[in-house]
Protein backbone atom coordinates (compact mmCIF):
# COMPACT_ATOMS: atom_id res chain seq x y z
CA UNK A 1 0.00 0.00 0.00
CA UNK A 2 1.19 3.94 -0.74
CA UNK A 3 2.46 6.17 1.84
CA UNK A 4 -0.49 8.41 0.40
CA UNK A 5 -2.90 5.39 1.21
CA UNK A 6 -1.70 4.51 4.68
CA UNK A 7 -1.36 8.10 5.46
CA UNK A 8 -5.02 8.87 5.03
CA UNK A 9 -5.64 5.46 6.76
CA UNK A 10 -3.33 7.06 9.46
CA UNK A 11 -5.03 10.51 9.74
CA UNK A 12 -8.13 8.76 10.17
CA UNK A 13 -6.49 6.84 13.50
CA UNK A 14 -4.68 9.98 14.77
CA UNK A 15 -8.26 11.48 14.99
CA UNK A 16 -10.19 8.78 16.08
CA UNK A 17 -7.39 8.26 18.64
CA UNK A 18 -7.86 11.83 19.93
CA UNK A 19 -11.70 11.54 19.87
CA UNK A 20 -11.35 8.58 21.91
CA UNK A 21 -8.82 10.28 24.25
CA UNK A 22 -11.22 13.61 24.29
CA UNK A 23 -14.41 11.14 25.06
CA UNK A 24 -12.77 9.91 28.55
CA UNK A 25 -10.13 12.47 29.10
CA UNK A 26 -12.11 15.86 28.77
CA UNK A 27 -14.75 15.22 31.59
CA UNK A 28 -11.85 14.19 33.82
CA UNK A 29 -10.06 17.32 33.14
CA UNK A 30 -13.17 19.50 33.59
CA UNK A 31 -13.97 18.46 36.35
CA UNK A 32 -10.71 18.37 38.06
CA UNK A 33 -9.67 21.87 36.55
CA UNK A 34 -13.32 23.40 36.97
CA UNK A 35 -15.10 25.37 34.59
CA UNK A 36 -12.96 28.87 35.69
CA UNK A 37 -9.30 27.35 35.12
CA UNK A 38 -10.31 26.10 32.35
CA UNK A 39 -12.00 29.14 30.63
CA UNK A 40 -8.79 31.06 31.81
CA UNK A 41 -6.48 27.76 29.83
CA UNK A 42 -9.00 28.77 26.19
CA UNK A 43 -8.38 32.61 27.37
CA UNK A 44 -4.61 32.69 27.37
CA UNK A 45 -4.78 30.00 24.55
CA UNK A 46 -6.80 32.39 22.01
CA UNK A 47 -4.21 35.00 22.78
CA UNK A 48 -0.72 32.73 22.50
CA UNK A 49 -2.47 31.15 19.01
CA UNK A 50 -1.91 34.79 17.62
CA UNK A 51 1.83 34.36 17.11
CA UNK A 52 1.25 31.73 14.68
CA UNK A 53 0.28 34.55 13.09
CA UNK A 54 4.92 35.17 12.92
CA UNK A 55 5.37 32.70 10.39
CA UNK A 56 3.72 35.01 7.77
CA UNK A 57 2.57 31.96 5.40
CA UNK A 58 6.15 31.18 4.78
CA UNK A 59 5.32 27.80 5.91
CA UNK A 60 2.67 26.92 3.28
CA UNK A 61 4.85 28.33 0.46
CA UNK A 62 7.15 25.59 1.39
CA UNK A 63 5.56 22.65 -0.89
CA UNK A 64 5.15 25.05 -3.58
CA UNK A 65 8.83 25.94 -4.33
CA UNK A 66 9.91 22.40 -2.89
CA UNK A 67 7.61 20.88 -5.95
CA UNK A 68 9.39 23.58 -8.22
CA UNK A 69 13.05 22.87 -7.73
CA UNK A 70 12.01 18.92 -7.33
CA UNK A 71 10.95 18.97 -11.10
CA UNK A 72 14.13 20.23 -12.03
CA UNK A 73 15.84 18.01 -9.93
CA UNK A 74 17.96 20.85 -8.44
CA UNK A 75 19.14 19.07 -5.05
CA UNK A 76 21.38 22.11 -4.18
CA UNK A 77 18.44 24.79 -4.25
CA UNK A 78 16.42 22.41 -2.31
CA UNK A 79 18.82 22.72 0.38
CA UNK A 80 19.09 26.51 -0.22
CA UNK A 81 15.69 26.92 0.51
CA UNK A 82 15.67 24.41 3.42
CA UNK A 83 18.56 26.87 5.04
CA UNK A 84 16.67 29.98 4.02
CA UNK A 85 13.37 28.58 5.72
CA UNK A 86 15.04 27.64 8.80
CA UNK A 87 16.66 30.95 9.03
CA UNK A 88 13.58 32.57 8.62
CA UNK A 89 11.90 30.71 10.89
CA UNK A 90 14.82 30.97 13.65
CA UNK A 91 13.91 34.94 13.43
CA UNK A 92 11.03 34.19 14.23
CA UNK A 93 10.98 32.48 17.08
CA UNK A 94 12.90 35.09 18.79
CA UNK A 95 10.42 37.64 17.93
CA UNK A 96 8.11 35.24 19.30
CA UNK A 97 9.71 35.06 22.54
CA UNK A 98 9.93 38.78 22.66
CA UNK A 99 6.42 39.77 22.07
CA UNK A 100 5.44 37.18 24.83
CA UNK A 101 7.77 39.04 27.64
CA UNK A 102 5.77 42.01 26.49
CA UNK A 103 2.73 40.22 27.06
CA UNK A 104 3.62 38.97 30.12
CA UNK A 105 4.47 42.13 31.73
CA UNK A 106 1.48 43.77 30.66
CA UNK A 107 -0.96 40.61 31.38
CA UNK A 108 -3.44 43.19 33.63
CA UNK A 109 -4.09 45.58 30.38
CA UNK A 110 -4.13 42.63 27.98
CA UNK A 111 -7.00 40.48 30.23
CA UNK A 112 -9.16 43.54 31.38
CA UNK A 113 -10.87 43.54 34.25
CA UNK A 114 -12.63 40.12 33.90
CA UNK A 115 -9.70 38.10 35.87
CA UNK A 116 -9.32 38.42 39.29
CA UNK A 117 -5.20 38.43 41.12
CA UNK A 118 -4.89 34.42 41.45
CA UNK A 119 -6.20 33.83 37.87
CA UNK A 120 -3.84 37.14 36.36
CA UNK A 121 -1.24 35.20 38.13
CA UNK A 122 -1.79 32.29 36.92
CA UNK A 123 -2.08 33.31 33.45
CA UNK A 124 1.21 34.52 33.55
CA UNK A 125 2.30 31.27 34.05
CA UNK A 126 0.22 29.59 31.24
CA UNK A 127 1.46 32.08 28.84
CA UNK A 128 4.69 31.63 29.55
CA UNK A 129 5.02 27.84 28.87
CA UNK A 130 2.35 28.73 25.83
CA UNK A 131 4.88 31.22 24.27
CA UNK A 132 8.35 28.38 24.35
CA UNK A 133 5.92 25.86 22.76
CA UNK A 134 5.00 27.96 20.18
CA UNK A 135 8.48 29.40 19.50
CA UNK A 136 9.55 25.82 19.12
CA UNK A 137 6.94 25.21 16.83
CA UNK A 138 8.56 27.44 13.78
CA UNK A 139 11.66 25.92 13.48
CA UNK A 140 9.87 22.57 13.93
CA UNK A 141 7.92 22.81 10.83
CA UNK A 142 10.85 23.09 8.20
CA UNK A 143 11.21 19.87 9.16
CA UNK A 144 7.33 18.75 9.44
CA UNK A 145 7.09 20.33 5.63
CA UNK A 146 9.88 18.35 4.29
CA UNK A 147 8.08 15.32 5.88
CA UNK A 148 5.36 16.45 3.92
CA UNK A 149 7.36 16.98 0.79
CA UNK A 150 9.13 13.45 0.43
CA UNK A 151 5.53 12.26 1.57
CA UNK A 152 7.04 10.10 4.44
CA UNK A 153 3.30 10.42 5.61
CA UNK A 154 3.11 6.83 7.96
CA UNK A 155 6.31 8.33 10.22
CA UNK A 156 4.53 11.69 10.74
CA UNK A 157 1.40 10.17 11.42
CA UNK A 158 2.49 7.85 13.45
CA UNK A 159 4.30 10.37 15.47
CA UNK A 160 0.94 12.49 15.71
CA UNK A 161 -0.38 9.55 17.10
CA UNK A 162 1.61 9.04 19.20
CA UNK A 163 1.86 12.60 20.45
CA UNK A 164 -2.17 12.83 20.81
CA UNK A 165 -1.83 9.02 22.88
CA UNK A 166 0.52 10.39 25.29
CA UNK A 167 -1.03 13.89 26.37
CA UNK A 168 -3.87 12.58 28.25
CA UNK A 169 -1.83 9.91 29.99
CA UNK A 170 0.86 12.26 31.13
CA UNK A 171 -1.27 14.79 31.86
CA UNK A 172 -3.56 13.50 34.07
CA UNK A 173 -1.36 12.46 36.94
CA UNK A 174 -0.06 16.15 37.05
CA UNK A 175 -4.33 17.23 37.42
CA UNK A 176 -4.32 14.20 39.68
CA UNK A 177 -1.72 15.86 41.92
CA UNK A 178 -3.23 19.47 41.96
CA UNK A 179 -0.90 20.99 39.23
CA UNK A 180 -4.00 22.15 37.36
CA UNK A 181 -3.49 24.01 33.72
CA UNK A 182 -0.22 24.80 33.90
CA UNK A 183 0.82 20.68 34.27
CA UNK A 184 -1.52 19.90 31.73
CA UNK A 185 0.88 22.82 29.24
CA UNK A 186 4.03 21.61 30.74
CA UNK A 187 3.18 17.94 29.09
CA UNK A 188 2.21 19.59 25.95
CA UNK A 189 5.30 21.39 26.27
CA UNK A 190 7.74 18.69 26.41
CA UNK A 191 5.85 16.20 23.87
CA UNK A 192 6.61 19.07 20.86
CA UNK A 193 10.02 19.72 21.56
CA UNK A 194 10.16 15.59 22.13
CA UNK A 195 8.23 15.67 18.47
CA UNK A 196 10.71 18.43 16.53
CA UNK A 197 13.61 16.25 18.06
CA UNK A 198 12.16 13.00 16.23
CA UNK A 199 11.28 14.72 13.22
CA UNK A 200 15.33 16.75 13.06
CA UNK A 201 16.69 13.37 13.42
CA UNK A 202 14.41 11.06 10.58
CA UNK A 203 14.83 14.13 8.24
CA UNK A 204 19.17 14.56 8.94
CA UNK A 205 19.31 10.84 9.32
CA UNK A 206 16.71 8.95 6.81
CA UNK A 207 15.60 11.62 4.15
CA UNK A 208 19.32 13.01 4.36
CA UNK A 209 18.10 16.68 3.87
CA UNK A 210 20.72 19.48 3.38
CA UNK A 211 20.69 22.93 4.45
CA UNK A 212 22.46 25.77 2.61
CA UNK A 213 23.11 28.92 4.59
CA UNK A 214 24.28 31.20 2.24
CA UNK A 215 23.90 32.62 -1.15
CA UNK A 216 20.13 33.27 -0.73
CA UNK A 217 18.40 34.80 -3.62
CA UNK A 218 16.62 37.83 -3.02
CA UNK A 219 14.49 37.94 -6.13
CA UNK A 220 12.98 34.20 -4.50
CA UNK A 221 12.47 35.37 -1.47
CA UNK A 222 10.57 38.30 -3.18
CA UNK A 223 8.64 35.88 -4.99
CA UNK A 224 8.03 34.21 -2.10
CA UNK A 225 6.97 36.47 -0.32
CA UNK A 226 4.59 38.01 -2.90
CA UNK A 227 2.80 34.04 -2.71
CA UNK A 228 2.74 33.90 1.12
CA UNK A 229 1.55 37.51 2.09
CA UNK A 230 -1.88 36.44 0.97
CA UNK A 231 -1.87 33.40 3.24
CA UNK A 232 -0.81 35.36 6.05
CA UNK A 233 -3.54 37.48 5.15
CA UNK A 234 -5.76 34.03 5.46
CA UNK A 235 -3.82 33.23 8.91
CA UNK A 236 -4.95 36.64 10.43
CA UNK A 237 -8.40 35.57 8.98
CA UNK A 238 -8.63 31.75 10.48
CA UNK A 239 -7.03 33.41 13.75
CA UNK A 240 -9.87 35.94 14.21
CA UNK A 241 -12.58 33.32 13.04
CA UNK A 242 -11.57 30.69 15.84
CA UNK A 243 -10.11 32.53 18.69
CA UNK A 244 -11.14 36.14 19.03
CA UNK A 245 -14.52 35.33 20.33
CA UNK A 246 -12.94 33.67 23.79
CA UNK A 247 -11.15 36.92 23.62
CA UNK A 248 -14.34 39.12 23.51
CA UNK A 249 -15.94 36.68 25.72
CA UNK A 250 -13.19 36.87 28.32
CA UNK A 251 -13.51 40.63 28.45
CA UNK A 252 -16.91 41.05 27.71
CA UNK A 253 -18.41 37.46 29.90
CA UNK A 254 -15.93 36.77 32.06
CA UNK A 255 -13.78 33.18 32.25
CA UNK A 256 -16.66 31.21 32.59
CA UNK A 257 -18.61 32.41 29.26
CA UNK A 258 -14.89 31.42 27.60
CA UNK A 259 -15.51 27.54 29.17
CA UNK A 260 -18.67 27.20 27.64
CA UNK A 261 -17.83 28.57 24.23
CA UNK A 262 -14.63 26.73 24.46
CA UNK A 263 -16.12 23.12 24.90
CA UNK A 264 -18.14 23.95 22.04
CA UNK A 265 -15.33 24.73 20.37
CA UNK A 266 -13.51 22.20 20.97
CA UNK A 267 -16.38 19.99 19.12
CA UNK A 268 -15.84 22.09 16.18
CA UNK A 269 -11.71 21.81 16.61
CA UNK A 270 -12.11 17.76 16.48
CA UNK A 271 -14.40 18.03 13.41
CA UNK A 272 -12.19 20.66 11.61
CA UNK A 273 -9.24 18.18 11.85
CA UNK A 274 -11.31 14.93 10.56
CA UNK A 275 -11.28 16.87 7.09
CA UNK A 276 -8.18 18.37 7.04
CA UNK A 277 -5.95 14.95 8.06
CA UNK A 278 -6.97 13.46 4.18
CA UNK A 279 -6.85 17.01 2.36
CA UNK A 280 -3.30 17.39 3.81
CA UNK A 281 -2.01 14.17 2.30
CA UNK A 282 -3.09 15.20 -1.47
CA UNK A 283 -0.87 18.38 -1.07
CA UNK A 284 2.12 17.06 -3.09
CA UNK A 285 -0.42 15.18 -5.83
CA UNK A 286 -2.47 18.63 -6.15
CA UNK A 287 1.15 20.74 -6.71
CA UNK A 288 3.07 17.83 -8.94
CA UNK A 289 -0.46 18.34 -11.07
CA UNK A 290 -0.35 21.88 -11.66
CA UNK A 291 3.08 22.20 -12.00
CA UNK A 292 3.10 19.49 -15.26
CA UNK A 293 -0.18 19.74 -16.86
CA UNK A 294 -2.68 22.25 -14.29
CA UNK A 295 -5.14 20.15 -15.83
CA UNK A 296 -8.37 21.73 -14.60
CA UNK A 297 -10.42 18.35 -15.02
CA UNK A 298 -8.32 16.37 -13.90
CA UNK A 299 -8.56 18.82 -10.67
CA UNK A 300 -12.02 18.84 -10.91
CA UNK A 301 -12.46 14.84 -10.61
CA UNK A 302 -9.74 14.93 -7.38
CA UNK A 303 -11.42 18.12 -5.86
CA UNK A 304 -15.08 16.22 -5.93
CA UNK A 305 -13.51 12.64 -5.37
CA UNK A 306 -12.08 13.76 -2.07
CA UNK A 307 -14.85 15.68 -1.10
CA UNK A 308 -17.35 12.75 -1.44
CA UNK A 309 -15.19 10.55 0.66
CA UNK A 310 -14.86 13.76 3.26
CA UNK A 311 -18.40 14.08 3.19
CA UNK A 312 -18.87 10.64 4.30
CA UNK A 313 -17.34 10.38 7.55
CA UNK A 314 -18.26 13.93 8.39
CA UNK A 315 -22.11 13.31 7.46
CA UNK A 316 -21.73 11.11 10.12
CA UNK A 317 -20.08 13.26 12.64
CA UNK A 318 -22.15 15.88 12.06
CA UNK A 319 -25.32 14.20 11.64
CA UNK A 320 -25.13 12.17 14.73
CA UNK A 321 -24.33 15.27 17.15
CA UNK A 322 -27.06 17.38 15.83
CA UNK A 323 -29.64 13.64 16.61
CA UNK A 324 -27.19 12.72 20.28
CA UNK A 325 -25.08 15.99 20.74
CA UNK A 326 -27.45 17.05 23.43
CA UNK A 327 -26.82 14.68 25.45
CA UNK A 328 -23.88 13.51 25.19
CA UNK A 329 -22.79 16.80 26.12
CA UNK A 330 -24.69 16.65 29.41
CA UNK A 331 -22.91 13.38 30.66
CA UNK A 332 -19.47 15.03 28.55
CA UNK A 333 -19.35 18.01 29.88
CA UNK A 334 -21.39 18.04 33.01
CA UNK A 335 -23.48 20.88 34.77
CA UNK A 336 -22.80 24.50 33.42
CA UNK A 337 -21.54 23.44 29.84
CA UNK A 338 -25.77 22.95 28.43
CA UNK A 339 -25.25 26.00 26.28
CA UNK A 340 -21.96 23.61 24.51
CA UNK A 341 -24.09 22.17 22.45
CA UNK A 342 -25.56 25.10 20.60
CA UNK A 343 -22.02 26.63 20.58
CA UNK A 344 -20.81 23.40 18.51
CA UNK A 345 -23.76 23.96 16.18
CA UNK A 346 -23.31 27.06 15.10
CA UNK A 347 -19.68 26.80 14.09
CA UNK A 348 -19.60 23.03 13.20
CA UNK A 349 -22.86 23.30 10.56
CA UNK A 350 -21.97 26.29 8.35
CA UNK A 351 -18.32 24.79 8.93
CA UNK A 352 -19.35 21.44 6.79
CA UNK A 353 -19.08 22.70 3.31
CA UNK A 354 -15.75 24.74 3.03
CA UNK A 355 -14.40 21.40 5.09
CA UNK A 356 -15.45 18.92 2.18
CA UNK A 357 -13.88 21.54 -0.98
CA UNK A 358 -10.45 21.94 1.45
CA UNK A 359 -8.91 20.92 -1.50
CA UNK A 360 -9.84 23.45 -3.29
CA UNK A 361 -7.18 25.72 -0.75
CA UNK A 362 -4.36 23.73 -1.80
CA UNK A 363 -5.48 23.91 -5.61
CA UNK A 364 -5.46 27.83 -5.10
CA UNK A 365 -1.99 28.14 -3.49
CA UNK A 366 -0.37 25.47 -6.24
CA UNK A 367 -2.16 28.04 -8.83
CA UNK A 368 -0.98 31.04 -7.10
CA UNK A 369 -4.44 32.37 -7.31
CA UNK A 370 -5.43 32.49 -3.60
CA UNK A 371 -5.06 36.43 -3.28
CA UNK A 372 -8.81 37.26 -3.88
CA UNK A 373 -9.85 34.64 -1.12
CA UNK A 374 -8.03 36.25 1.20
CA UNK A 375 -8.99 39.77 0.85
CA UNK A 376 -12.69 39.11 0.40
CA UNK A 377 -12.35 36.69 3.64
CA UNK A 378 -10.41 39.79 5.35
CA UNK A 379 -13.50 41.91 4.77
CA UNK A 380 -15.87 39.72 5.87
CA UNK A 381 -14.25 38.92 9.29
CA UNK A 382 -13.55 42.70 9.89
CA UNK A 383 -17.16 43.06 9.51
CA UNK A 384 -17.79 40.24 12.01
CA UNK A 385 -15.79 41.90 15.16
CA UNK A 386 -18.26 44.44 15.40
CA UNK A 387 -21.60 42.15 14.73
CA UNK A 388 -20.01 39.76 17.09
CA UNK A 389 -20.00 42.31 19.89
CA UNK A 390 -23.29 43.42 19.40
CA UNK A 391 -24.61 40.10 19.66
CA UNK A 392 -22.54 38.53 22.21
CA UNK A 393 -24.41 41.79 24.47
CA UNK A 394 -27.65 40.78 22.73
CA UNK A 395 -27.31 36.76 23.44
CA UNK A 396 -24.51 36.03 25.60
CA UNK A 397 -22.12 33.43 24.93
CA UNK A 398 -24.42 32.65 21.92
CA UNK A 399 -23.92 35.42 19.83
CA UNK A 400 -20.35 34.55 19.79
CA UNK A 401 -21.13 32.04 17.78
CA UNK A 402 -23.53 32.91 15.86
CA UNK A 403 -21.62 35.89 14.60
CA UNK A 404 -18.52 33.44 13.43
CA UNK A 405 -21.47 31.58 11.51
CA UNK A 406 -22.73 34.46 9.51
CA UNK A 407 -19.03 35.10 8.44
CA UNK A 408 -18.32 31.58 7.53
CA UNK A 409 -21.71 31.60 5.42
CA UNK A 410 -21.38 34.33 3.61
CA UNK A 411 -17.39 33.99 3.04
CA UNK A 412 -16.10 30.36 2.40
CA UNK A 413 -19.89 29.76 1.13
CA UNK A 414 -21.03 31.90 -0.76
CA UNK A 415 -18.13 33.61 -2.12
CA UNK A 416 -15.86 30.63 -2.60
CA UNK A 417 -18.04 28.42 -4.43
CA UNK A 418 -18.63 31.11 -6.78
CA UNK A 419 -14.58 31.59 -6.70
CA UNK A 420 -13.67 28.09 -7.75
CA UNK A 421 -16.35 27.63 -10.24
CA UNK A 422 -15.85 30.93 -12.27
CA UNK A 423 -11.85 31.72 -11.54
CA UNK A 424 -10.17 28.59 -10.70
CA UNK A 425 -11.54 26.29 -13.22
CA UNK A 426 -13.21 23.71 -10.63
CA UNK A 427 -16.40 22.53 -12.20
CA UNK A 428 -18.73 23.00 -9.05
CA UNK A 429 -21.63 21.92 -10.42
CA UNK A 430 -20.28 18.89 -10.89
CA UNK A 431 -19.23 18.82 -7.54
CA UNK A 432 -22.54 19.57 -6.33
CA UNK A 433 -24.27 16.98 -8.46
CA UNK A 434 -22.24 14.13 -6.95
CA UNK A 435 -22.56 15.07 -3.07
CA UNK A 436 -26.66 15.51 -4.03
CA UNK A 437 -25.97 11.81 -4.59
CA UNK A 438 -25.95 11.40 -0.84
CA UNK A 439 -29.29 12.78 -0.20
CA UNK A 440 -31.34 9.52 -0.21
CA UNK A 441 -28.76 7.87 2.22
CA UNK A 442 -29.09 11.19 4.38
CA UNK A 443 -32.96 10.95 4.79
CA UNK A 444 -33.33 7.01 5.60
CA UNK A 445 -30.70 8.31 8.34
CA UNK A 446 -32.84 11.51 9.42
CA UNK A 447 -35.78 9.55 9.86
CA UNK A 448 -34.24 6.78 11.95
CA UNK A 449 -32.58 9.65 13.96
CA UNK A 450 -35.91 11.32 14.46
CA UNK A 451 -37.47 8.20 15.95
CA UNK A 452 -34.82 7.35 18.47
CA UNK A 453 -35.34 10.89 19.39
CA UNK A 454 -39.22 10.27 19.87
CA UNK A 455 -39.33 7.00 21.38
CA UNK A 456 -36.03 6.76 22.99
CA UNK A 457 -34.75 8.23 26.60
CA UNK A 458 -32.16 9.24 25.87
CA UNK A 459 -30.69 10.80 28.84
CA UNK A 460 -29.27 7.13 30.07
CA UNK A 461 -26.02 6.78 29.60
CA UNK A 462 -26.66 2.83 28.62
CA UNK A 463 -29.65 3.98 25.80
CA UNK A 464 -27.24 6.60 24.51
CA UNK A 465 -24.54 4.71 23.66
CA UNK A 466 -26.93 1.77 22.03
CA UNK A 467 -28.60 4.22 20.53
CA UNK A 468 -25.35 5.85 18.61
CA UNK A 469 -24.59 2.51 17.63
CA UNK A 470 -27.78 2.06 16.22
CA UNK A 471 -27.81 5.30 13.95
CA UNK A 472 -23.85 4.19 13.05
CA UNK A 473 -24.76 0.86 11.69
CA UNK A 474 -27.55 2.77 9.88
CA UNK A 475 -25.65 5.44 8.38
CA UNK A 476 -23.19 2.56 6.74
CA UNK A 477 -25.74 0.82 5.28
CA UNK A 478 -27.59 3.80 3.97
CA UNK A 479 -24.36 5.34 2.90
CA UNK A 480 -23.42 1.74 1.21
CA UNK A 481 -26.44 0.87 -0.50
CA UNK A 482 -27.99 4.25 -1.74
CA UNK A 483 -24.46 6.45 -1.49
CA UNK A 484 -21.60 5.13 -2.20
CA UNK A 485 -20.23 4.86 -5.91
CA UNK A 486 -18.11 1.87 -7.61
CA UNK A 487 -15.09 3.63 -6.70
CA UNK A 488 -15.46 4.00 -2.95
CA UNK A 489 -17.02 0.54 -2.94
CA UNK A 490 -13.89 -0.69 -4.04
CA UNK A 491 -11.51 1.11 -2.64
CA UNK A 492 -13.08 -0.03 0.93
CA UNK A 493 -13.03 -3.64 0.06
CA UNK A 494 -9.85 -3.82 -1.67
CA UNK A 495 -8.74 -2.62 2.00
CA UNK A 496 -9.74 -5.36 3.30
CA UNK A 497 -8.64 -7.79 0.69
CA UNK A 498 -5.39 -6.75 1.47
CA UNK A 499 -5.57 -6.99 5.37
CA UNK A 500 -6.66 -10.67 4.48
CA UNK A 501 -4.51 -11.43 1.95
CA UNK A 502 -0.98 -10.18 4.82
Amino acid sequence: MSQRKVGVLLSYASEAVQILTALVYTPIMLRLLGQSEYGLYQLVYSIVAYMSLFSLGFGSSYMRFYSRFKAKNDEKEIARLNGMFMTIFLVISGICIICGIVLILNIEAVMGDGLTAAELSKSKILMALMVFNMAISFPASVFNCNTTAHEQFIFQKGLLIAQKILNPFLALPLLLLGYGSVGMVVITTVLTVAAFGCNAVFCLKKLKIKFIFKGFKLSLLKEMWGFTFFIFLNQIIDQINWNLDKFLLGRMVGTTGVAVYGLGAHINTLYLQFSTSISNVFVPKVNKIVAESDDDNLLSELFTKIGRIQFLVLGLILSGFIFFGQPFMHFWGGAGYEKSYNIALWLTVPATVPLIQNLGLEIQRAKNKHKARSVVYFCVVIANIGLSIQLIKKFGVSGAAIGTAISITLGTILFMNWYYHNKLGINIIYFWKNIAKFIPALSVCAIVGILINEFVPLYSLVNLGISICVYALVYIIAMWKLGMNKEEKDMILGMFRRKKSK
